[in-house]
């Protein structure tokens, strides 16, 4: 294993490569290209054994890796804001099929108006769609991310595809510490890829097929019952990937929430100025911690409901908005704590880059311990 200084699309980019992915297709987007690039790069230089498919757009991009995946190659694919929206149609087709098919999405703003800086509207955007959702908060996470996803989508009771989001610019372009993995001891920990079903001319199937009425019910009880037997999968593959090499994952991140009476609940890279914010808020004697959703589906609620269910405050920061309502995790975590006497607000906050520091954070914290019920900000 080596340490070395890279950005969130190179650090994908070693995941790929790590992960012995044999097909990508791909069409460049901000902030995405430089991932594709490198890949490119490598498969000009011979240091990466793999496809790499030029198309003209994003719905191409997907099904061809839906059609790469179906023959029995491990695959993978990346893109941000108006291309993976135009991949959503397909991608109910590739958690339909059952294909583990990995891809990153370099979160960015969605236009009009146009922008190059994230919000999470664009991943947050395909969470009905049947696929396993990972937040990231470093450029560590990335790499680690994309090598357990192949182990988790793989594994026979779960077959789904798997989406890992980064943020842009923040991570995408951030240079970070990241340690690559030594690609021997990766091979043990993701064997050969040992594909259940394979679309064969020797041996002819149908995928996709007509379902009517109860054979359709069929299908996607299938699929929820995926989702919920990979929230047991996650965690041991989190478990496993820690022995192996020294990182452990789980559902969720839980940072000083042991005796914590306010609580910050977060995803993504946002969540390392709230772990700054946490410490010196300690370090003035108040109860503070934060809880990182890593898992957004299947969503830890158990998790979420243990670590929080006895805190009196609950500050949720959502870098994202549904237009008439507000934050989109907000009503999530509101309903795993149905029950509880716990004062959830919700904080909008970071979009388009929007600058969000320990000051912005902890205005936050004094705002919401104000509350005497739960209530909704516009953080501008």
């Amino acid at each position: 294993m080596k340490k070395t200084v890279m950005d969130g699309n190179m650090a994908a980019a070693w995941g790929v490569r790590l992960s012995d992915v044999k097909v990508v297709p791909n069409f460049p987007i901000t902030p995405q290209t430089e991932l594709i690039e490198t890949l490119a790069r490598w498969k000009v230089n011979g240091e990466w054994n793999g496809e790499f498919v030029n198309l003209e757009g994003e719905h191409s991009v997907m099904s061809a890796a839906i059609a790469a995946e179906a023959t029995g190659v491990r695959t993978f694919t990346a893109s941000s804001s108006q291309g993976t929206l135009y991949m959503h149609e397909v991608m109910y087709v590739a958690s339909g099929m059952r294909l583990p098919i990995v891809m990153v999405n370099v979160s960015r703003g969605l236009s009009a108006p146009i922008t190059l800086w994230t919000d999470h509207n664009d991943m947050l955007a395909m969470r009905d769609s049947g696929w396993l959702m990972f937040f990231t908060h470093n450029n560590q996470e990335v790499l680690d991310s994309i090598i357990q996803a192949y182990k988790i989508s793989e594994d026979k009771n779960v077959m789904l595809p798997t989406l890992i989001n980064m943020e842009g610019f923040i991570q995408s372009y951030t240079r970070e510490p990241v340690s690559i993995p030594d690609q021997k001891t990766v091979r043990k920990f993701l064997p050969k890829y040992k594909p259940h079903v394979v679309l064969n001319p020797d041996d002819p199937m149908c995928q996709g097929i007509g379902a009517m009425g109860k054979d359709y019910m069929k299908f996607r009880a299938q699929q929820h019952k995926a989702q919920l037997n990979a929230l047991k999968k996650i965690k041991d593959v989190g478990k496993e990937f820690g022995k192996v090499f020294g990182r452990s994952y789980g559902l969720v991140e839980k940072y000083k929430t042991d005796d914590a009476d306010f609580v910050f609940v977060s995803m993504g890279a946002l969540s390392t100025t709230i772990k700054e914010t946490v410490n010196r808020l300690r370090s003035e004697g108040k109860k503070v911690g934060l809880l990182r959703i890593r898992t957004y589906r299947p969503f830890p609620e158990k998790e979420i409901k243990k670590i929080l269910k006895d805190v009196k405050t609950v500050a949720v920061i959502d870098n994202n908005v549904a237009p008439g309502y507000g934050g989109i995790l907000y009503p999530e975590i509101k309903s795993a704590l149905y029950g509880t006497d716990t004062i959830v607000s919700d904080f909008i906050v970071g979009l388009g880059g929007t600058h969000t520091g320990v000051s912005e954070f902890n205005s936050i914290y004094k705002n919401a311990l104000k509350n005497k019920k739960s209530k909704r900000y516009w953080l501008l």
